[in-house]
């Protein structure tokens, strides 16, 4: 029991769930400065999300609802934690996630090409991205963080360009793939009737999780994980040891690229939204990953815990009282969350300490 209190995967999760309650009272308290008498069921109805709704299958349908947005997340949280593990912070997840959305939708609707090659296009149009900054990185020394905020206005405004020749003539917005090319979305598999037949239950669900399951095992259980590691924790060492950290930071990155395309492809596949030529912002799915993969303490099953959470909580937003409350007080309190993220190394601090302290 005692080694089980003081490893590190049990101290991360301690203080993930710090930082979970934490957020949730902060935004109790900001819920009773707006308005006292409604606070205790606004804060409610946000825990509950799905479970508010009293039948059965009413919850599994928007049960089902919020697994559809947590794929997205679960891969764009991946990806962040693919390249941190190998010293790298990619904050260009999003940029990626929007070269994926390009590339699926522009498969789909221009040429007509089924899920398949829709959902690798994505991966591909990632990884070239991803690659992009690991070049700049490796052969130029440009940090991966200004390539990657860089390479995300440049992706954006790109996708907007290419994807206008798909929308329709008198909206902003694309086509709808469900209308245009059934066979471009992801199978359901029966999936669909198990969540209260909701159509856009996917196969990306499943997907999302066995990607995680692969990652952990390629950190942790092969030689180029083993390498990348190496590479991440001092790359001059790496390179006196025979490794190519060069390549190995090209490959990190573009890997990390791939993953959080197919994020995007696991969720516009689904045809559960279009996507607006004329966005100004790039998706907020690639930052909400960086808060999802430390608040999962960047473990790849943690990511799926965290992930899960996190658009719980967003979607349970939607059942407060817009009355009395503004639409965005859910965003406010995941808001609160993901900035305490940053505090789970501090928690883990104090409780090696108290436990030195202690012994």
């Amino acid at each position: 029991m005692k080694k089980v209190l003081k490893s590190d995967g049990f101290q991360s999760l301690i203080a993930s769930l710090i930082c979970v309650i934490l957020g949730l009272f902060i935004g109790y308290i900001v819920l009773l400065i707006i308005n006292p008498e409604g606070a205790f069921e606004a804060i409610l109805a946000i825990i509950k999300n799905f479970l508010f709704y009293p039948s059965g299958p009413a919850r599994m349908k928007y049960f089902g609802a919020t697994l559809v947005k947590t794929a997205p997340l679960v891969m764009c949280s991946l990806s962040i934690l693919f390249a941190y593990k190998v010293g790298l912070f990619n904050i260009g997840v999003a940029g990626q996630y929007c070269a994926g959305i390009g590339a699926s939708i522009y498969c789909a609707l221009a040429l007509n090409l089924p899920w398949y090659f829709c959902l690798l296009a994505a991966v591909v149009a990632g990884g070239i991205l991803g690659t992009a900054s690991g070049m700049l990185k490796a052969y130029c020394n440009v940090n991966e963080v200004i390539s990657g905020i860089m390479l995300n206005w440049i992706c954006l405004y790109t996708v907007n360009g290419v994807l206008k020749n798909v929308k329709e003539p008198s909206s902003p917005y694309t086509y709808n793939i469900a209308n245009k090319n059934t066979k471009a979305l992801l199978p359901n598999l029966g999936l669909d009737k198990l969540f209260g037949n909701n159509k856009y239950v996917t196969i990306a669900i499943p997907l999302a999780i066995v990607v995680a399951i692969v990652v952990m095992i390629i950190l942790d259980k092969t030689k180029i994980g083993y390498e990348l590691k190496a590479t991440g924790l001092n790359k001059n060492a790496a390179k006196y040891a025979g490794i190519k950290e060069k390549k190995n930071i090209i490959i990190s990155l573009a890997i990390s690229g791939g993953v959080a395309g197919a994020g995007a492809a696991f969720y516009y596949l689904t045809g559960v939204e279009q996507w607006m030529c004329t966005s100004s912002a790039v998706p907020n799915m690639g930052f909400n990953g960086i808060a999802s993969a430390f608040l999962g303490a960047l473990n790849p099953i943690g990511t799926l815990i965290s992930s899960f959470f996190i658009q719980h909580i967003t979607n349970g937003g939607g059942y407060v009282d817009k009355t009395v409350y503004c639409s965005q007080i859910s965003d406010l309190i995941s808001s609160i969350i993901i900035y305490l993220c940053g505090f789970v190394l501090f928690f883990k601090t104090i409780m090696k300490k108290a436990g030195g302290a202690k012994k």
